[in-house]
């Protein structure tokens, strides 16, 4: 009988069609749940109005999203490690869907703000499953550079919600928050019926002792993408995992909570910038650099970050691209603290733009190689949980510090992500090309 690890069978089916079709169907929903998370600052003026509430009241919706986010990442985590990834992707993606089309038809402020804590709890779950099914299909060599593709998602949801944004405020449409939860629920619900196609994880299905399906779904990968299914003698071979594999064990406590605070400070830093940017350039802005326009210019910045990152990743490595992304990302914030004149003002935001999505690019690429089959769930959970405390802190905690000065928030935030960059430094491992164990 010949043994052959699942890696081995990846790097034999190459990235091919079954890849860019999982891409293709992740990423939709992943553009989606962008659309979610970043429809808080977009909507809240909306909101306001429809309710007689003040912004920062409104921005509550953005609380208790990231408060579901939160909830909803670290349960629907260990839950995929247990169950499989498959089922939760398809409760989470439809629970995705179905609660954010409820929120459009909101009757009261409280109903609104209960809908949206079970969208951002369905959301919360989507996004780290995704990543650990997806890295569990990609060969080493490429991993890296596909998982940045998949966030570059991210971006197209962020185009997306500020031109649906920008089209709202020309047509002047009445209530429009409630005409943008619908364009942010509608590419969810269709994402739950093209999951439907999407197979549970080879290894997840190995490690469990189901060694004939992970067979079948390897089988399924290799003709797809035009190579020969394995010979009937082929038996999978379990990778040799470490012996302990909780987040915290002596062996992955280092990564676990250098990783995890590094998720936290991007986090404070992207969501304290993106959920109040758009509410002040809308509103005030300075010169040229205000109003929806310049807002989608700054959505189109994230994809020139992406294509970088999505590079770096497979050239220098997770750690090298990471570190790099934060320090340009604190650079970026600097810039615009000191900047006075509109062009160096709408420049620093641009750069800040790029190099965040830039740093969530290689963030997520990084963080599931960091942790074995039964863990890698799990650890992406626990590592969206942090990013969802941050989101949380934005719209809430960090209010008052930019009601005085957005300036000096933003000063904050440079100092947070230079943290970043030290923390990342720290981490005990490189990834790149290496198996997934």
């Amino acid at each position: 009988m010949k043994t052959v690890a699942i890696d081995d069978v990846l790097t034999t089916a190459g990235t091919g069609a079954f890849q860019r079709r999982l891409l293709g169907i992740f990423g939709f929903v992943w553009a989606a749940d962008a659309m979610q998370v970043l429809a808080v600052g977009f909507t809240a003026p909306s909101i306001a109005d429809s309710f007689g509430l003040t912004v920062p009241q409104a921005l509550q919706t953005g609380t208790l999203f990231f408060l579901g986010m939160l909830l909803g990442a670290s349960g629907f985590g260990k839950l995929a490690d247990r169950v499989g990834r498959r089922k939760v992707l398809l409760v989470t993606v439809a629970c995705d869907g179905v609660f954010g089309l409820l929120s459009v038809f909101a009757p009261s402020f409280g109903a609104l703000l209960v809908l949206r804590f079970l969208t951002g709890a369905a959301v919360g779950g989507t996004l780290p499953v995704d990543y650990a099914l997806m890295a569990e299909f990609l060969p080493p060599r490429s991993r890296g550079r596909w998982l940045v593709m998949l966030e570059g998602f991210w971006a197209v949801g962020t185009v997306v919600i500020a031109l649906a944004a920008w089209i709202a405020s020309a047509w002047g449409v009445a209530e429009a928050w409630r005409w943008l939860f619908a364009v942010t629920a509608l590419p969810a619900l269709v994402g739950f019926w093209l999951r439907l196609w999407v197979p549970e994880s080879a290894m997840f299905l190995l490690r469990t002792g189901r060694a004939a399906e992970a067979k079948e779904v390897l089988d399924r990968v290799l003709r797809r993408n035009g190579r020969l299914g394995l010979s009937e003698e082929a038996a999978l071979v379990v990778p040799p995992a470490l012996p302990a594999t909780g987040l915290f064990s002596p062996e992955l406590r280092r990564r676990s909570l250098l990783m995890l605070l590094v998720w936290f400070l991007v986090s404070v830093s992207y969501y304290g910038v993106f959920t109040w940017m758009p509410v002040r350039l809308a509103s005030e802005g300075l010169g040229f650099v205000r109003g929806y326009g310049f807002i989608l210019l700054i959505a189109l910045a994230q994809i020139p970050g992406y294509a970088l990152a999505a590079f770096g990743v497979e050239r220098w490595g997770r750690k090298p691209t990471l570190i790099g992304f934060l320090l340009l990302s604190a650079a970026a914030c600097a810039l615009f603290v000191v900047a006075r004149d509109p062009v160096l003002v709408g420049g620093s935001l641009l750069a800040m733009s790029f190099a965040l999505l830039g740093t969530w690019g290689a963030l997520y690429a990084f963080t599931p190689e960091l942790y074995p089959t039964q863990s890698r769930a799990t650890g992406m959970g626990a590592a969206s949980a942090m990013a969802r405390l941050g989101g949380l802190l934005a719209p809430s905690a960090l209010s008052l510090l930019v009601a005085q000065s957005f300036t000096a928030a933003v000063g904050l935030f440079a100092a947070l992500l230079l943290l970043g960059a030290v923390g990342t430094s720290l981490i005990d491992v490189e990834t790149r090309a290496k198996g997934l164990s």
